[in-house]
């Protein structure tokens, strides 16, 4: 019998996905599944296996989902698998056997495991890394920690995200600093443009430098390294939106040179609801006020950063479960998939007349998440026909210079689930009505 098995298993592996799905029923676990999935398509390029329907289905059937709504807006918050809301379920249990001494003492000092293997997938020092709660959190830990005397400037652009702008207008009102807001169209010209547009932004008074690495309505993706080098260059410190980068698609948190980097892991890791992390480069950690104040004594410790009270331990530590998963589909491949997805409507749409793409189709600048206006058609009452009549979620985003809806799927989108959102479009731009 283990000759057999074993037999069959190397037909398997040697045959690729093909064989996925039979060799994914020896173990019923969601994650096992996954790894094994995963081993079967080892030394296939991203490109490939992001086609490859056999192997997706392997990803998609680690979730519970409602399959009655299709949603793409992951972007907003997505779900976790099975195997990270199972280990979040089970630290509450946990935790409330005795919280003072189940949650404080047991479970609390395990965010030390959390933190280095998070700090090992973003790429820094793990006494660089906190964990907080989202990306607004972190971001605005940054904000308001650093001094700014009356008449400093910080630079950002117009499309950042509105709560990191309402974050600095305060600051206008309160410590008498300059915002200047940079525009930019859509989609730019090239990453090169939006380097240069911040460069020649600067003034002798300029301090801060708020960028995204993507946007959050568009998807389009910055050059950060490089407007971070140029920063670092002039003495600017640099702040880093990755709200929709870490998770998404590949790159190295040191690699970007920046200061202070925050993001939420509830979106594109598919960690609990409620969790983030804030990377602050070692020497700046002095120097940042945290927002809730910390003991004199955690001046230069990156964990006062986390002094918030009281709090659940089942949300940060369930991240290290969505770590595992991510490692186990590979970040290469997860992003190639995306980009599958991203590409696979957006084709389609843009040949239809009165059907703008705003996010570039080049893989540097871009990934899965993206916006699409039609000329013909207010994007909320678009927004508001996918959802009513047919229980499609997008995001709708209307400004003065563009509109249209923003569609973020994730890995457990079908294609099926693309193509009916993508037919429901289509057929509205030829109408030029809903």
């Amino acid at each position: 019998m283990e000759q057999t098995r074993r037999g069959f298993l190397g037909h398997v592996m040697r045959g690729g996905v093909a064989g996925t799905a039979a060799l994914a029923a020896f173990n019923p676990d969601g994650l096992e599944r996954v790894l094994e999935a995963s081993q079967a398509v080892a030394g296939r390029s991203p490109e490939d296996v992001a086609q490859d329907e056999f192997y997706w289905r392997e990803i998609q059937g680690a979730f519970t989902l409602d399959r009655t709504i299709i949603n793409l807006n992951n972007g907003g918050v997505c779900p976790s698998p099975r195997v990270v809301h199972e280990a979040f379920k089970r630290y509450l249990d946990i935790t409330n056997q005795s919280p003072v001494y189940h949650m404080w003492q047991i479970l609390e000092p395990n965010v030390e495991s959390v933190r280095r293997q998070l700090a090992r997938e973003f790429g820094c020092d793990p006494e660089e890394l906190a964990i907080t709660r989202n990306a607004s959190e972190s971001l605005q830990i940054a904000q308001l920690g650093l001094d700014l005397k009356p008449g400093d400037e910080v630079l950002t652009t117009d499309q950042d995200y509105p709560r990191m702008l309402t974050t600095w207008e305060q600051r206008v009102r309160r410590d008498g600093i300059t915002l200047t807001k940079i525009h930019f169209p859509v989609p730019p010209p090239s990453q090169q443009y939006l380097a240069d547009m911040f460069e020649k932004a600067i003034t002798p008074r300029t301090k801060v430098i708020l960028l995204c690495q993507i946007t959050n309505l568009t998807g389009q993706i910055f050059p950060a390294r490089e407007i971070c080098r140029m920063a670092r260059a002039r003495g600017i410190k640099t702040i880093v939106d990755g709200a929709h980068a870490f998770a998404h698609f590949p790159f190295v948190g040191r690699d970007l040179e920046c200061d202070y980097y925050g993001c939420s892991l509830h979106k594109w890791l598919t960690a609990p609801v409620g969790t983030g992390l804030l990377y602050v480069r070692r020497e700046n950690i002095d120097g940042l006020w945290p927002m809730q104040p910390a003991a004199a004594s955690q001046a230069d410790n990156i964990r006062k950063f986390e002094e918030i009270g009281t709090h659940p331990a089942a949300n940060h530590n369930a991240i290290a479960e969505a770590l595992v998963f991510l490692r186990g589909i590979g970040i290469e491949r997860k992003a190639a998939r995306l980009r599958y997805l991203k590409n696979r409507w957006a084709r389609r749409l843009e040949q239809i007349p009165g059907v703008r793409i705003h996010t570039p189709f080049d893989p540097a600048q871009s990934c899965g998440l993206a916006n699409v206006g039609l000329d013909a058609v207010d994007c909320q009452k678009l927004g508001d026909h996918l959802w009513t009549r047919f229980r499609i979620i997008v995001v709708p985003i209307k400004r003065d210079d563009y509109q249209g809806i923003r569609v973020t799927p994730n890995v457990y989108t079908t294609l099926d689930e693309i193509d009916t959102f993508a037919g429901i479009v289509e057929d509205v731009a030829r109408r030029g009505s809903v």
